[in-house]
């Protein structure tokens, strides 16, 4: 790349902070300058803008206008909330440490709670972690999109956790600081200040946090900041809220805000559990070094672009083909591969067998709070067992199979259902983990790698300290996101870099939404929200009753709709009635090319008339 290249590249990458640069919205909203045209962009140009993105996590403050993931305020408040955690850690009797959210952000909640459980039973200490995931477990393997919205639901699932504790350290994440759900949980903490110590993480500064009123509610998302704000003073009450630049795929949080919710937490209770069981001191240096070894973590995954571009071309293949994609992993990597496979419902308006997930123990290794939820259906179903009998049978060469693993795992296992895989389909791939000179499992993943048709290895440095697996979990995490990811965009489930078939189940979605139908058109938001609505209950007029609804009736609706979005910015487009965009988006089923044939269609009939 050429000096002037790499200006150019640099002046892109800051543009988002541009007071100017889309004013009305949160930087969590924001569409990314990066891949404004990653909907027309090649899986090999996808997989470069996603690690251009991704970068910005690590970008020093040094000129910019919002505090960052290094900067020293956010690393100080790091440090303090990590010495509340070993406070616990070190009289835990009467302790809890709660971690909440919704969606990506409850799924990270228990992926976190359970490794850091699971490293006090093997210092034969007595658990201290807590997780809550809006809409209870089945929100860790499906979209549950409607609790979101539901302080109260909230506030009444931290009581029931924290119950008969004495000091209890709840830290609420919402990437867009505007979720209900955990808004209660935060408003309620603030009510109990001698029990209770709130901490909220999240992607945007304090003052775009969302200010709408919530029904049944005498607090905003933002008056409860403010609240935080004012008692972070007296360190009552702690904001974790670096901004690490607009998603890939605009507000599609599952992504950076998701990576950087696993980062912010793990180095925050590395260092607590490393104060209390060696006695290394927590301090801003070790805090740093930490965060900045997550940094060598994107280099490390992205150095195998190459591989990662090879599997984004077999996945959108697959899904262009109306097939599947299906990630069947051991340990952690596993639960990865369950949370990717469950956000692409409501990020892509993706069907659950699109991309599904599997993991060796099934529920048994799992140990979430409600135990096994086979019973709830066929997504529910995330053994590998469960993949043998109901999914491997119906398996041919269109679908895409990926293997995610490290060396730490029975490899012999993962060799033989690679065989069993290989005989329904030679569309096999492997994501692989191991540290540099271990050649423990060096004869059985050759034979791996003569059952894939690619294999991504990713060798790492042999660790002088600290956690490995949390490394390994988010380059698994980067790569996984790539996937499913590129393969939407090359399905066409993309316009510019917005997600246009999102679902709109609930608030958030809704005001997505109705911005996003505002951004394409160019209409007012009046006549986005009046098209959306006529999307969601099927009409062309609407009616009073519909008008004066609550967004939560709305949202309720949207819940047995598909393409509401697409089918509003048709009407918008063209002035046509319901059924009329309907037939458009019937032959041309990719909404890229819907709505790119429709504006042309448009853009010929003014000039016609002209």
């Amino acid at each position: 790349m050429s000096g002037s290249d790499w200006n150019c590249s640099l002046s892109i990458m800051h543009e988002w902070e541009s007071p100017d640069y889309e004013p009305t919205l949160p930087v969590s909203e924001k569409s990314n300058p990066l891949t404004r045209d990653i909907d027309r962009a090649s899986a090999c140009c996808v997989v470069k803008m996603l690690q251009a993105c991704d970068a910005q996590m690590f970008q020093e403050e040094a000129g910019s206008s919002y505090q960052r993931l290094l900067s020293d305020q956010v690393v100080k408040t790091m440090v303090e909330v990590a010495k509340r955690v070993e406070l616990i850690l070190k009289a835990p009797e009467d302790g809890l440490v709660v971690l909440s959210g919704c969606g990506t952000s409850g799924r990270l909640a228990f992926l976190t709670a359970s490794s850091f459980n699971r490293d006090l039973r093997e210092q034969k200490q007595s658990p201290v972690y807590s997780y809550i995931v809006a809409g209870g477990d089945r929100a860790l393997f499906s979209s549950q999109e409607a609790p979101e919205d539901d302080p109260t639901l909230g506030m009444l699932s931290l009581k029931k956790v924290c119950e008969g504790k004495k000091r209890v350290l709840f830290i609420g994440i919402s990437c867009g600081l505007s979720a209900p759900f955990v808004a209660g949980q935060l408003d309620f903490c603030l009510q109990e200040p001698d029990v209770y110590t709130p901490v909220l993480v999240g992607f945007n500064p304090a003052h775009q946090a969302r200010d709408e009123p919530i029904p049944g509610c005498s607090f905003t998302f933002y008056s409860v900041v403010q609240r935080m704000q004012e008692l972070a003073k007296s360190q009552k009450a702690f904001l974790i809220n670096p901004t690490v630049g607009p998603e890939a795929i605009s507000g599609s949080s599952r992504m950076k805000g998701g990576s950087a919710t696993k980062i912010l937490l793990e180095v925050v209770l590395s260092a607590a559990h490393a104060a209390t069981f060696s006695n290394i001191p927590i301090t801003r240096n070790g805090i740093l070094q930490h965060i900045r070894a997550y940094g060598k973590t994107l280099d490390i995954t992205y150095a195998q672009s190459e591989g990662i571009t090879a599997l984004v071309e077999a996945a959108g293949q697959s899904l262009q083909c109306g097939r599947s994609i299906c990630y069947l992993g051991w340990g952690s990597q596993a639960l990865l591969g369950l949370i990717d496979a469950s956000e692409c419902n409501p990020t892509f308006g993706a069907d659950y067998d699109d991309v599904r997930g599997f993991t060796s123990g099934g529920y048994r290794e799992l140990n979430n709070s409600d135990g096994p939820l086979t019973s709830l259906g066929p997504a529910f179903g995330i053994s590998h067992e469960d993949f043998l009998h109901v999914v491997l049978p119906n398996l041919n060469d269109q679908d895409t199979v990926l293997l995610i693993y490290t060396h730490s795992d029975d490899v012999s296992e993962v060799v033989k259902l690679a065989r069993r895989v290989r005989e329904k389909t030679c569309n096999l791939h492997a994501v692989y983990h191991q540290t540099d000179g271990n050649t423990a499992a060096s004869v059985q993943q050759e034979d791996i790698n003569r059952l894939c048709l690619s294999t991504l290895q990713l060798t790492w440095p042999s660790p002088d300290s600290g956690r490995v697996l949390d490394m390994w979990e988010l380059s698994t995490k980067l790569v996984l996101n790539a996937v499913s990811t590129g393969a939407h965009v090359l399905k066409g489930k993309i316009f510019q870099n917005h997600m246009i078939d999102v679902q709109v189940t609930n608030s958030k979605l809704y005001h997505r939404a109705t911005r996003l139908l505002q951004k394409l058109s160019g209409c007012s938001a009046s006549q986005c929200e009046e098209a959306l609505l006529k999307a969601v209950y099927q009409v062309d007029e609407l009616s009073m009753t519909i008008t004066s609804s609550a967004i939560t009736i709305h949202t309720h609706t949207a819940r047995n709709r598909t393409k509401v979005v697409p089918l509003a910015l048709v009407c918008l487009l063209t002035g046509c009635s319901l059924m009329e965009a309907k037939s458009h988006l019937e032959q041309r089923p990719i909404v890229r090319e819907a709505v790119a044939v429709t504006m042309m269609s448009l853009s010929n009939s003014v000039a016609t008339h002209i």
